[in-house]
């Protein structure tokens, strides 16, 4: 250092070249040191990955670490280069937006490498790798019929209520874009995963252009239908309001469709188990967000449920949601919404469910994943042809642990006596699709 602060003007101190060096020293080390950081992730976890996950991943994340390698040589290049305090200037300044671009690349490796973490308990692993098998037949069996080639899917497990997704090519801390799609589900409904069709709902949409088609359909058909008996509410328009504010929704009712497609009413009953609250908390509305009032949004499952099945016990989750949470205690304008939108969800339900649109060829989502495959009776007719074998035969596991997702859903909303049985079952099961999928690798 010395013989550079000779070819300095007299301005620059040894202190300030210190100061600059070595910060730049700390980040470049950092940088170098990402390896690392993925290699806390055992091989034994990256290895309960699909193959081609977690090759789309690993390239992803040393494509990410490359650029920020990239951008350190150049910083030191630019210091090696000082000759005036202008210039030490500068580079301060890029060593600066270097520890920014390092604390945004770290926060991507954090995640994925911490995704992968969570599968180092063998059991853990094996329940995920079901997982990435139901996550990814159900999404690859949608997207075929429409010439789409489905993404690489990693799921984990994480604290809290709602699960959610990455998808892929979503824009990421560093700028990149995500490699792959990586689902988020909740320890607490680890063995009741229809949640996970829900966040593949959101997947197919992303890729399909579904979500801006539905929201078009959601708000020409509604806008002429909604009744104007709520014009008198403060900051309210009758009729296109509504239709408005239901398109806002349409993301989220659209994953609800997919999750019921696939599950049926196992879909419906344990979303009305994780948004039920208390008292005025599941008509809460909120403008921004995309998820519908949760009163509105169980009642559109109930719909669903009884266009393609029927009476059944659905009919008693609706009654249950009216009793215990009568209009009368939703603020007035969440009041005025349901008012208006509750006469509508039959066709809320023909929109989504049974609308042939352009971006899925000319097909309905009915026709791409067709919801008589789990209903009630079809799944009580798949266990009486299996007869005692249908959670421990291979055959049965890995031919259609979709369709006993949406069985055990089902048992566990109608036979609540038996619920812990039931849920070892799933558990059980999961842990055995995880071997055959491990024993397929």
């Amino acid at each position: 250092m010395n013989a550079q602060l000779r070819t300095i003007t007299d301005e620059v101190s040894s202190g300030l070249l210190s100061h600059v060096l070595r910060q730049l020293n700390h980040w470049e080390g950092a940088a170098e040191r990402l390896d690392d950081f993925e290699a806390t992730a055992s091989s034994e976890a990256w290895a309960s990955l699909e193959k081609y996950v977690g090759v789309a991943l690993r390239c992803g994340l040393k494509q990410a670490r490359d650029q920020l390698r990239r951008e350190s040589i150049a910083v030191r290049a630019a210091f090696n280069a000082v000759r005036s305090r202008p210039q030490l200037e500068l580079v301060a300044d890029q060593v600066a937006l270097m520890r920014r671009r390092y604390m945004q690349t770290e926060s991507l490796v954090d995640f994925y490498v911490g995704a992968v973490r969570a599968r180092a308990n063998p059991e853990v692993g094996l329940q995920l790798r079901a997982c990435d098998v139901m996550a990814e037949r159900s999404v690859r069996s949608a997207l075929e019929p429409l010439g789409i080639k489905a993404p690489p899917i990693m799921t984990y497990f994480a604290t809290g209520l709602g699960a959610s997704i990455l998808r892929i090519g979503t824009r990421l801390w560093d700028g990149s874009l995500s490699p792959i799609a990586a689902v988020r589900l909740t320890y607490n409904g680890r063995f009741r995963t229809t949640s996970l069709f829900h966040e593949c709902g959101h997947q197919f949409a992303g890729l399909t252009g579904w979500n801006e088609a539905f929201a078009q359909i959601l708000n020409s058909r509604l806008g002429g239908l909604i009744r104007s008996e709520a014009a008198g509410v403060r900051n309210l328009r009758p009729g296109s309001e509504f239709a408005e504010i239901v398109a806002g929704w349409s993301s989220e009712i659209a994953a609800d469709a997919f999750a019921f497609a696939n599950t049926g009413y196992a879909s419906v009953v344990a979303l009305s188990d994780v948004v039920a609250g208390r008292g005025a908390e599941v008509f809460r509305f909120m403008p921004s967000d995309p998820h519908p009032i949760s009163y509105l949004r169980v009642l559109l499952g109930v719909e669903m449920c009884r266009r393609f099945y029927g009476m059944g016990p659905w009919d008693e989750l609706a009654a249950a949601w009216q009793q215990q949470y009568p209009l009368h205690l939703a603020p007035q304008i969440s009041a005025a919404i349901v008012a208006g939108v509750m006469p509508l969800l039959p066709q809320i339900v023909d929109a989504a469910l049974l609308t042939p649109l352009s971006c899925l060829r000319g097909k309905s989502l009915v026709q791409i994943v067709d919801p008589q495959r789990v209903a009630p009776a079809a799944l009580r007719e798949m266990e009486r042809k299996a007869g005692g074998s249908i959670f421990t035969s291979s055959h049965w596991i890995w031919t259609e642990c979709i369709r006993l997702t949406a069985l055990t859903g089902l048992r566990y909303a109608t036979e609540p006596e038996h619920g812990p049985k039931v849920l070892k079952q799933q558990e059980d099961w999961m842990i055995r699709l995880g071997h055959l999928r491990a024993a397929a690798a």
